[in-house]
């Protein structure tokens, strides 16, 4: 199975320090939403894994984030693409959980339900924890310089092997170009 594992804030949709808390605001990085599609046309499978921890700090409740979940599934399907599942945990930064990133359960939870080996697969984020997560469970961590990537970058203390790129299409180009030789 082609897979590539997708944050959501800061690697889709513009990010914020106030959370999206709503469909209003949520709003696509541009060429984010067309890069989904062409990884949809590709052949992959495109799955997001995101920590939500406004719901668990009570800032917007399932019915508010399955409304800007719909949102972008609309918005992708406008450009023809779409997202085969999200994962998300919903706890908050203080949680003991095992699926807030850092920690790699969302991803052994795509991996078991999906029955796929996550060894790597592509998993785009913005944030050191996305790319630990995804360097847990052996995913190829690649770093988008949108949202908090450029500050990522700078902090440094990146996974070994992790790729850099300027947005989700840079990505998406050098994943499709490698899945052609």
């Amino acid at each position: 199975m082609k897979l590539v594992i997708l944050d959501r804030d800061g690697v889709i949709n513009f990010d914020s320090a106030q959370y999206i808390k709503n469909p209003a605001e949520w709003k696509p990085i541009p060429g984010a939403l067309e890069a989904v599609a062409r990884l949809n046309q590709a052949g992959y499978k495109v799955v997001i894994v995101t920590n939500q921890s406004g719901i668990g700090r009570g800032l917007f409740d399932m019915d508010t984030l399955n409304a800007i979940h719909e949102k972008m599934h609309q918005a992708l399907f406008a450009v023809g693409g779409h997202i085969d599942a999200i994962f998300y945990c919903p706890h908050p930064a203080d949680s003991d959980c095992d699926c807030r990133k850092p920690k790699p359960g969302l991803f052994r939870r795509l991996a078991e339900r999906l029955n796929v080996n996550l060894a790597g697969v592509p998993a785009i984020g913005d944030s050191l924890r996305d790319l630990e997560a995804a360097a847990a469970v052996d995913c190829q961590p690649i770093l988008v310089l949108t949202g908090k990537g450029e500050k990522t970058k700078e902090e440094g203390h990146l996974p070994p092997d992790t790729l850099e790129f300027a947005d989700l299409a840079a990505a998406v180009a050098h994943i499709l170009a490698g899945s052609e030789t």
